[in-house]
């Protein structure tokens, strides 16, 4: 283990290096994704489908395919950007270049051209494909961005807070507003047009370039790798493979997304199935379709402004992520006991679960950001766009591994659409929102066990990478 000179003092760290004008700049960057990645993750297959007219099975093979070579491209851009260097830094210089890219691409995805079906699906290829591409240029060197912002584990966990207020903002700004846009810019008596798409997706476009300028002037790289570090490809991913903190929260990050994303995705059809008890009555599942999710994020919300007292409460971040996730798995079970027409009841443990797993993800990325401290604490070699690619990564392998579990529990379970359901796939709706998830998470809680990195730890490996950078000249204090 690499360890502080004796002839160097302990280094006195400000309490506060990052101001709240900056960390709120820092916020805005994952407002200016989501603005994106809502649109795409839920009205995207819909635009394709019921607008354009493609096939579903074709769209969600695409899909597929193209999240795959998405999720590929993440450790390559970090390590890309391990390896820039400006006056802008490492990783806010890649935010600057890829905003024209990125904003374009989102709006050239519904700028679907009448060419007959198979050049719409090449046409969709192209332009998810890019997308995703510009989507991870902007979005792994913003995510790394707070591991040099500052040396400060607590300050971490307040970015990484700031960084989902501004990503759940976004989520109800597009639930909120899309179709009302859709429907405006449309100019016809439905609506549901590609014109409104478009015209809607450039008003987000507009938005989102502005974010990520306000990110790009409003934060600053603090830490920089030690002196003497050489580019190695090599070396940086035998440093990973040793960093057994990272592994164990790259396992911990891909479980608890699937856990989640299976919940999420049996949502709708609980409460269309089960819940609300007249399969007619389309107008209130629409309504509830509508306020479901969008009083859910709200409840995150809430939750994870507590992110930083839950952590003191719980004694540190791997205490806290261990107790917010167990809790979190033992109040979503209570949907299993909700009976036909309990919308009351079902909304009530909707908002609670929301509101206790709020933290969950601000501390995953703190987590990770202290992975790369301890790296370099260990070998005096620090990857931290790498680190955080790969934290990414594991994001994207858990949104794809869970609602393709939840699909399969839908075929398991004889789920035939809007029909009443069998006696059995009205048991297997009840188990995929409650019972299946909330075992899944007591599963995730286990592995977060295998994170060696406590509170005390922490601060250790803070004061004495402080020493040494100081001693360096390559961190301000």
């Amino acid at each position: 283990m690499a360890t502080t000179p004796e002839n160097v003092p302990h280094v006195h760290l400000k309490k506060t290096i990052v101001r709240l004008p900056e960390k709120i700049a820092y916020g805005a960057g994952d407002m200016a994704s989501c603005l994106f990645f809502k649109v795409f993750s839920s009205y995207l297959m819909f635009f394709y489908t019921d607008v354009i007219g493609l096939a579903a099975g074709a769209i969600g093979t695409m899909m597929g395919i193209t999240r795959i070579f998405d999720a590929i491209n993440d450790p390559a851009m970090g390590m890309v950007c391990d390896r820039t260097q400006t006056k802008d830094g490492k990783f806010r210089p890649w935010i600057k270049w890829s905003i024209i890219p990125f904003a374009l691409s989102g709006i050239l995805i519904f700028t679907v051209p009448d060419v007959g079906l198979t050049g719409k699906l090449v046409y969709a290829y192209i332009t998810y494909t890019l997308a995703m591409v510009f989507y991870t240029m902007i979005n792994i060197p913003y995510g790394a961005l707070m591991g040099v912002m500052t040396p400060h584990v607590n300050e971490r966990t307040d970015l990484a807070s700031y960084r989902f207020i501004g990503a759940f903002t976004a989520n109800l700004i597009v639930q909120g507003s899309i179709m009302y846009l859709v429907f405006f810019f449309g100019g016809s008596e439905n609506g549901l047009t590609q014109h409104g798409y478009v015209m809607t997706m450039i008003l987000f476009a507009i938005a989102s370039a502005g974010l990520w300028i306000w990110v790009f002037k409003g934060t600053r790289e603090r830490i920089e790798p030690p002196k003497g570090q050489e580019s190695n490809f090599k070396k940086d991913f035998s440093v990973l493979l040793q960093n057994k903190p990272w592994l164990a929260i790259v396992v911990i990050g891909v479980s608890s997304i699937i856990w989640i994303a299976v919940r999420d995705a049996a949502i709708l059809y609980y409460l269309k199935y089960y819940v609300l008890t007249d399969l007619e009555d389309t107008g209130s599942f629409a309504f509830h379709a509508t306020w479901f999710p969008t009083i859910g994020t709200l409840a995150t919300i809430g939750g994870l402004l507590l992110t930083k007292r839950w952590t003191k409460i719980f004694g540190g971040k791997k205490n806290a992520y261990l107790g917010v996730t167990i809790l979190t798995s033992f109040i979503a079970g209570s949907f299993y006991f909700a009976g036909p027409g309990d919308v009351a009841f079902v909304y009530v443990v909707h908002i609670v679960t929301s509101f206790v797993m709020g933290p969950l993800m601000p501390l995953f990325w703190s987590m990770i950001a202290d992975t790369a401290d301890y790296a370099e604490w260990k070998t005096g070699h620090r990857v931290t766009g790498l680190v955080f690619s790969a934290g990414t990564f594991s994001q994207k392998l858990g949104w794809a591994i869970g609602p393709a579990i939840a699909g399969h529990l839908l075929v398991y379970y004889g789920y035939v659409d809007n029909v009443i359901q069998s006696p059995e796939t009205v048991q297997g709706l009840r188990m995929m929102i409650s019972v299946i998830p909330s075992v899944m998470g007591l599963g995730a809680a286990f592995l977060v066990l295998l994170y060696g990195i406590n509170h005390k730890m922490e601060l250790q490996i803070e004061q004495e990478l402080a020493d040494r950078k100081t001693a360096e000249g390559t961190l301000e204090v």
